[in-house]
């Protein structure tokens, strides 16, 4: 094999090859130097793992309104392990925020921030808030309910701030969210922020590298030793168990899809990932003209203090306990930030999570079977069965459709008596199409929890919602059991005049069977 010798003679003599190799694995490190160290490289392998998964995403994804979502829905279903590699880009951006702030309260812990590594904490800063940028901009690129709602939030608070039109109208691209929007988005999150990010991390290894780590709070008697193979073993060791903590997580848990979006339903709650729940729950205390202090006043004098820093605490000591404004102010805003996620994450309404079956999609199921709409959405019909269509016409219309399927263009006419479905029926076949849309499974309910969402899709949704579906002309149903017992309710559907001789809902003793009455009193009463 005396020729690979003489190749790589041959090849480093033309690239240095040898030198470089030396250079990255044979740096000297203090000794002392323990776990807590390995906080940087499991970051730069999960920037590395989200660029990889980035790039392959890009291949099947599509960025307009009319084919985003079911390009996503696309790598999901029909791409080899594309579950699981949408799994790693998704789960992995939570990895990537928790590994960023871990990293960044060990160099708070060691002091590492202190001279003559000021430059090197400012740009690790900027990395952070690239990295919360990468976040924010793959928010609106499934372009379902979630993505579109959120998006709208974060550009309203954008006009709260100094050049608010101006930044919104960039983030916008038009009057409306729209093509131009996603395109901007998806422009900012596969060419502007990489570059970015990429400028960033090659600055942040450079310093570090120039000015070396800062290493154990006490000096450690003893000889440096060489990065290669002492710490890389380490690194290694640590690399390979996050990784494959988050590609378990990829595996197990199914990526979140929500329902397509749309701009009619004023109805939807939007709540932000996790991440960044707290900012979110942070507007609900400064409403109206305070909003700016929530958008623009609290976070820009955090990342402010943060920037500085290192010019603030410029003496020596490292010691955390030797340092008690910084180690309590990080206290304090981490204490404020974990408060007010779980505060935001309390009050996420359940139809947030898109793996769970709301009744009327549950009811949606068994409308659908109707013989009113499978005399033509079957197969061979004039229409694809209505669990494979995917309706791009917006709630109104289908409703509409679903009540008079005989006119080609809905609402131009009163729906006839006995044409087709009831209003509640039709708003079931709505939300059943929108979850099936959304890839989820088949719903796992028992025969009461079947019965009652029959009920609540053949009759209550007309005026009454359910978790973020229904009408909006009755009280909502979410939490009936938190302020209703079963007997009253049961009092209450049976005949409403008997309870409150006001009441203008009508009877339902005489329409529901005594199996459906129990069914949907006891469901409505365990909704606390």
């Amino acid at each position: 094999m005396r020729w690979v010798g003489g190749f790589i003679d041959w090849f480093d003599s033309r690239t240095g090859i040898r030198t470089a190799r030396k250079h990255l694995l044979d740096e000297p490190l203090p000794p002392g130097v323990g776990w807590w160290f390995v906080t940087g490289s499991i970051l730069l392998m999960l920037l590395t793992v989200q660029l990889i998964t980035g790039v392959v995403l890009t291949f099947y994804y599509v960025p307009s309104p009319e084919f985003a979502y079911d390009s996503v829905r696309y790598i999901m279903e029909r791409v080899t392990f594309g579950r699981v590699l949408r799994g790693l880009h998704f789960f992995g951006a939570s990895f990537i925020v928790v590994a960023a702030v871990i990293h960044m309260l060990r160099v708070v812990a060691l002091g590492s921030y202190k001279k003559p590594r000021e430059v090197t904490w400012i740009t690790g800063v900027v990395l952070l808030l690239v990295i919360l940028g990468f976040a924010l901009s793959g928010y609106l690129l499934p372009w379902d309910q979630k993505a579109y709602w959120a998006t709208t939030v974060t550009i309203n608070i954008a006009k709260s701030g100094p050049f608010g039109e101006y930044m919104a109208g960039v983030m916008q691209g038009g009057t409306t969210l729209g093509s131009l929007t996603l395109l901007r988005w998806y422009a900012a999150h596969v060419f502007l922020l990489p570059g970015a990010l990429i400028a960033f991390v090659v600055a942040h290894l450079y310093l570090m590298r120039r000015h070396g780590i800062s290493g154990a709070l006490k000096p450690v008697a003893g000889p440096s030793k060489p990065f290669y193979p002492y710490h890389a073993f380490k690194d290694t060791i640590a690399m390979a168990v996050v990784f494959s903590l988050l590609i378990t997580f990829a595996i197990v848990f199914r990526p979140p899809l929500d329902a397509i979006a749309d701009p009619t339903d004023a109805n939807y709650i939007p709540r932000p990932e996790w991440y960044f729940l707290s900012l979110f729950q942070l507007l609900k205390y400064f409403p109206g003209p305070l909003e700016p202090l929530a958008t623009m006043v609290i976070p820009g004098l955090v990342v402010g203090l943060l920037f500085l820093l290192p010019f603030l605490d410029s003496r020596a000591d490292r010691h955390p306990m030797k340092r008690p404004l910084v180690t309590g102010g990080f206290a304090l805003i981490g204490a404020g930030i974990i408060v007010l996620t779980y505060l935001g994450y309390k009050d996420t309404p359940a139809h947030e999570d898109p793996a769970r079956w709301t009744p009327l999609a549950i009811a949606g199921r068994d409308v659908s079977q109707n013989q009113v709409c499978v005399s033509c959405h079957r197969p061979g019909g004039s229409g694809n069965p209505i669990a494979e269509t995917r309706a791009r016409k917006d709630p109104e219309w289908l409703i509409s459709h679903v009540r008079d399927p005989q006119v080609i263009a809905p609402g131009l006419r009163q729906p006839p008596d006995g044409a087709g479905l009831g209003f509640s029926q039709a708003q079931a076949i709505v939300a059943y199409m929108r979850k099936v849309r959304a890839g989820g499974g088949e719903p796992t309910v028992t025969p009461d929890e079947h019965a009652a969402a029959l009920v609540l899709g053949s009759y209550c949704a007309v005026c009454h919602m359910i978790d973020g579906e229904g009408g909006s002309s009755a009280p909502d149903l979410t939490r009936a059991g938190s302020t209703r017992d079963a007997q009253w309710l049961r009092e209450w559907i049976t005949d409403p005049t008997a309870v409150d001789p006001f009441a203008n809902m009508p009877a339902f003793g005489g329409v529901l069977t005594p199996e459906q009455l129990t069914a949907i009193v006891n469901y409505l009463a365990a909704r606390k």
